[in-house]
């Protein structure tokens, strides 16, 4: 059996710890089931808490542990939920937790954060110098109190050696499918997506970003490319003709862009794509 333990405190998100208990709990269940096999499940997952007290989730959710941080003897992934009350704050009230992932991440132990718990693995240093990502929408914040951190926001999923973060808030489900994939395999994973109805392997976040990186900002060259990117999104697109348009260099183009928004222009222009294109689902 691969064992999980997944770290609970006050003002977690609750379905991104019962989410993830379920998906483990059934993989290797499920979808045997519905082909009429033997069950196979793979996955022991524990909750672990601070002295193995009850947490109080940010939806009054109450939950009971399995042990506490003291009792954990050894697990093949630590998972760290997403904070759902005010990051700063649960920071500051959970300096065990912050003290338990230093520990296990010196013992060479997988790491796994979701969204914006992220931040507690970042607050324990051991982001540093790595790829991370977290939820888009705290992106900047992120980057002002973890400078040492490659934040790559736009990615849904990224992995620095055996540490693995997630993006937005319900990304935990992605998590938990990519963890399937790289403990059982390929075919576990999805299958368990099957079995949950879930799509498999989404890669970014910029879909759900694109109000947020059309925040202001200071470089006005970049600025009249976004709206020329905009207004023209429909039509045949190249780096080079861009930059050409705005008489820059496409390197310098793609710098600004980058210093800007943290992406490239091809990047933004797909997201306004995908933007236009979910809205026009949404409305027919």
């Amino acid at each position: 059996m691969i064992n999980v333990v997944v770290l609970g405190f006050d003002q977690a998100l609750a379905s991104a710890i019962t989410g993830v208990v379920d998906l483990f709990a059934m993989a290797g269940v499920t979808w045997n089931r519905i082909q009429g096999e033997p069950t196979q499940p793979v996955f022991n997952t524990l909750i672990a808490t601070h002295q193995g007290r009850n947490v109080e989730c940010i939806n009054g959710l109450k939950l009971a542990a399995h042990l506490s941080f003291d009792e954990i003897q050894h697990a093949d992934v630590v998972i760290v939920p997403t904070i759902g009350g005010p990051i700063h704050q649960v920071l500051a009230h959970n300096p065990e937790l912050i003290a338990l992932l230093q520990k296990v991440h010196q013992q060479g132990w997988t790491i796994a954060g979701n969204c914006t718990g992220n931040f507690l693995l970042a607050e324990a240093g051991i982001l540093d110098g790595k790829v991370a990502t977290t939820h888009w929408g705290f992106k900047d914040d992120f980057e002002r109190r973890y400078p040492e951190v490659k934040l790559k926001a736009e990615q849904m999923i990224t992995r620095d050696e055996n540490i693995y973060c997630a993006g937005g808030g319900l990304a935990w489900f992605d998590l938990g499918l990519h963890i399937i994939e790289r403990s059982v395999g390929f075919d576990s994973a999805i299958q368990t997506a099957k079995a949950f109805v879930l799509d498999y392997r989404r890669d970014s976040q910029l879909s759900y970003s694109i109000m947020r990186l059309a925040k202001p900002h200071k470089d006005e060259l970049v600025a009249q490319a976004q709206a020329h990117l905009e207004q023209h999104y429909a039509q045949p697109f190249s780096v080079e003709h861009l930059a050409e348009t705005f008489s820059i260099s496409k390197r310098t183009l793609i710098r600004r862009f980058n210093n800007a928004l943290s992406i490239p222009p091809n990047s933004y222009l797909q997201s306004i794509r995908i933007e236009r294109a979910q809205k026009m689902l949404e409305e027919s």
